[in-house]
């Protein structure tokens, strides 16, 4: 099964674990894209609050790095593979308290969101860390290029089912529904991820050790600087388009439709853009996709029919791809130059999570401060065109990199 796999792909240098670790994102994506934009919704029908919305997101990023910091110091402890596991066990009981609080949902966002970013924490630490063991130069764009084409077919599938679930079922059935189909995916993705060899890590965790470094590696500072704008854009976004479009159509099914849409054209360019964007030419791709991706807001805050969102859900669909698979083996490619990265891989991993987590709070307390101040209605559309400018200035961080020298640190 395996060979076979390895021949389809392409690559037989694919590992037995790169395979395992890819099909755990795949159910990881599904589960995630099925639920995951409708809990805001979810959510939003109970309070019709901005606010509640914000603060469920804002738990979130903020008990997501600190989990990262945690999660962390058990990866030098005891395997890594069980950090994995237990981020998704966690998001697994995430969707099952859901389940249980039900309508009350609301009055336990933060709560939630807690939670939620706790199993992000833990999972995402894993993943990363596993991603940059596993993977070799060589296969490095591969993996993220067809872990984004798996991405996108959880896109496509997921809020397209989950809406019509939704759309036909009364009240709050369908959401009941979808929220039991993730439940079931997470406990598979645990029972999967028995399957990967075990790999233990060695030595101290020297977390402030890596954030200091930045005074003596310029691109990993410069990297670090890179992922804060991009949280800066994801922080808002993530939350604050699926409610823009929910109340511009006031129906599930058409936000499962701007998905479909949107990874639709994500699952095409993931697979181009693995193959097209060489290394040479990474640095093109984000300054192009970045511009792009900013332009395009100005479509999402125009938009008065779904075409039109239609069109901006197609342009997301293109450029975030030719965006991400560059920008993440970039910054792989940083962390293993630096300074003593195979030892303190780990800790490279949580302090950049760290700053991807600062940007994403700071757009939602930004978020926050502006809606106290003026009505949601009209502060939106300057919030959004504030924020969005996160990942073009992605570009102008990463473009004095110079990935071909290793950069020594200084004691």
């Amino acid at each position: 099964m395996v060979s076979k796999l390895r021949v389809w792909l392409s690559h037989e240098n694919v590992s037995k674990d790169l395979l395992l670790l890819l099909l755990i994102g795949g159910l990881y994506s599904l589960g995630i894209f099925l639920s995951s934009t409708f809990v805001n919704i979810y959510l939003w029908k109970q309070s019709n609050s901005y606010i509640d919305i914000a603060l469920y997101n804002l738990a979130i990023y903020v008990l997501q790095p600190l989990t990262f910091i945690l999660a962390g110091k058990c990866a030098k402890r005891i395997d890594r593979v069980i950090v994995l596991r237990t981020g998704v066990t966690v998001l697994s009981l995430f969707f099952l308290t859901v389940l249980l609080v039900g309508e009350r949902a609301a009055t336990f966002n933060i709560m939630l969101g807690s939670l939620l970013g706790v199993g992000y924490g833990f999972y995402w630490l894993a993943y990363n860390v596993l991603t940059f063991e596993i993977t070799e130069p060589d296969t490095r764009d591969f993996f993220n290029g067809f872990l984004g084409v798996l991405q996108s077919l959880g896109g496509m599938t997921g809020p397209l089912l989950a809406g019509y679930i939704i759309s036909r079922l009364n009240n709050f059935t369908g959401y009941t529904v979808i929220f039991t189909i993730s439940f079931g995916l997470f406990i598979i993705a645990v029972l999967v991820s028995f399957g990967l060899s075990r790999r233990k890590a060695k030595g101290n965790f020297s977390f402030r050790r890596i954030v200091s470094e930045r005074k003596n590696n310029s691109n990993w500072r410069r990297i670090l600087n890179a992922h804060v704008s991009q949280g800066f854009r994801e922080g808002t976004f993530l939350f604050a388009v699926s409610i823009w479009i929910f109340l511009m159509t006031e129906d599930e099914l058409s936000l499962g439709v701007f998905n479909l849409v949107y990874s639709g054209f994500s699952f095409l360019f993931y697979f181009l853009v693995s193959r097209w964007v060489k290394p040479r030419r990474r640095k093109k791709a984000i300054f192009i996709s970045g511009l792009a991706l900013y332009l395009s807001v100005l479509i999402l805050l125009f938009s008065d029919t779904m075409a039109l969102l239609l069109i901006y859900a197609g342009i997301a669909g293109v450029f975030f791809p030719m965006l991400y698979v560059p920008y993440i083996s970039l910054t792989y490619d940083v962390i293993g130059k630096s300074w003593n990265a195979a030892e303190m891989r780990i800790e490279y991993i949580v302090v950049r999570e760290i700053f991807l987590n600062f940007g994403r709070v700071l757009s939602i307390v930004i978020f926050l401060f502006a809606i106290t101040l003026i009505s949601p209605e009209t502060g939106i559309p300057y919030i959004l065109l504030i924020v969005g400018g996160g990942h073009f200035f992605i570009y102008f961080f990463v473009k004095g990199i110079d990935t071909q020298c290793t950069e020594s640190s200084h004691n």
